[in-house]
Order: structure tokens, then C-alpha cells, then sequence
């Protein structure tokens, strides 16, 4: 049976047992990372072919490194070969960008034949965008959305709305006003922390009741997704 020990020394000439141990490595970690990336995800872009990049880059990764093994002019000629290749893929999400790092830094791992840390490294960041995905780390904001709608030039009626936004919001701060119909009415923008007790219809609900109010839209950050 093959000492699992002895997979760990570097080879300028590596062995076929140690090439498929690197490849099915690769290919077992990286869907670890594929799987994780699926099971976390937020949002309306999910893209089948990226999740597979995942697990193929990883492969690759570790191709290179085995290709290259402790000579450096094989990696000086592995770098300008790789050179010529162009990727245009944009990532809208940063998040996407590091789960495509850590699938390259695993197939490197294994690529070099350090087993050990592709593993232990691949667990250790599974197990922490995991515990991310279910905690409320970085949720905290100072405003949820804004608020925006226009309304006739009037003391009374501009009491009236602030009176309500007291009621209904934590805090609000005004960002944009500008002038319609010559001066007869008002154009507000406001950003807004609703309170959690009240819920955003009514808010929306009780403003449309002034009278003269118009166009009120009311966007939440937590409702908003990046296609």
C-alpha cells in the first residue's frame, strides 16, 4: 500500500501514482469549493459555468505546478506560454473572485505535493464562509434605503412628513432636493433606517395620504440584488 507520507517530498520528475493523487486531490477539494460556493450563494446571477470553472481551475493549477516542478527555466517558459492566454470574464461580485482564488491555491497545494495544507486549508475556508453565511457579520449599515417622492411647496404639509418619518423611521437624512413646476413643488430624496416593528407597506401606505404626494418610491438596500 502507498505511504500517503511519502507523497509529500517536492520532484522534479514526479511519479504517475503522484500525478493521479494530485489530479483526484484536486478534483475532490475544489468541488468542495464548488459545493460550498453553491450552497452560500445570494443573488439572481448564478452561473452553472463558473462553478465548474471552479473545479476545473483547480486541476489545471495543479497541472502547471507538476509541469513545472523545481526548474526554473520550465517555469519561465510555463509563464510565457500562459501569457498569451487573455480572460476577459468580469466579476461583478468580489466574493466570486476569492472562490476562484482558493481553487487555484488548492490545485497549487497539491501541485507542489503539499497535501496537507490543500486540505487542511480547503476545510478551514469552507468551515469559515459557512459560519459567514449564517451569522449577520457586516449587516450593519446606518441606512436601510431611500426614499423618494414630490410633494407641493407647503410648511404644513413638509411638518406633516416628517412627522410621519419620526414615527415610522429610526433615523432619516435628507441627500437631495430640487425644484418642479417652477417652484410649486418639491423634489425630496431621503435616506432611511426603518424601525423594526412597523412595517415598510404602511410607512409607504401612510406617506401617500398627504395630500398633493407623488411618485413616493421607497428602495431597500435588502431588497436590492446585483444582476
Amino acid at each position: 500500500m502507498l505511504d500517503f507520507l511519502t507523497l509529500q517530498t517536492t520532484t522534479s520528475n514526479p511519479s504517475l501514482i503522484s500525478i493521479i493523487y494530485t489530479v483526484l486531490l484536486s478534483f475532490l477539494l475544489s468541488s468542495l469549493i464548488a459545493l460550498t460556493y453553491e450552497k452560500t450563494y445570494r443573488g439572481l446571477s448564478y452561473s452553472r459555468n463558473y462553478v465548474q470553472a471552479i473545479i476545473l481551475v483547480s486541476i489545471v493549477a495543479g497541472m502547471v505546478m507538476q509541469a513545472m516542478g523545481d526548474n526554473p527555466l520550465r517555469g519561465l517558459g510555463m509563464l510565457g506560454a500562459l501569457s498569451m492566454i487573455r480572460f476577459r470574464t468580469v466579476f461583478k461580485d468580489p466574493r466570486d473572485i476569492v472562490f476562484m482564488f482558493a481553487s487555484v491555491a488548492a490545485g497549487i497545494a497539491c501541485g507542489v505535493f503539499g497535501y496537507g495544507m490543500a486540505i487542511i486549508g480547503t476545510l478551514g475556508f469552507c468551515g469559515a464562509t459557512v459560519a459567514l453565511y449564517y451569522s449577520n457579520f457586516g449587516q450593519n449599515r446606518n441606512y436601510d434605503g431611500m426614499l423618494r417622492f414630490n410633494i407641493e411647496s407647503n410648511a404644513n404639509m413638509h411638518k406633516n412628513l416628517e412627522n410621519i418619518m419620526k414615527n415610522y423611521c429610526k433615523q432619516f437624512a435628507l441627500i437631495s432636493l430640487r425644484e418642479m413646476a417652477q417652484g410649486s413643488r418639491l423634489d425630496y430624496a431621503y435616506h432611511v433606517k426603518m424601525k423594526n416593528r412597523f412595517p415598510k407597506e404602511g410607512f409607504v401606505e401612510e406617506i401617500k395620504k398627504l395630500n398633493t404626494i407623488k411618485d413616493v418610491n421607497l428602495l431597500l438596500q435588502e431588497t436590492t440584488v446585483e444582476l
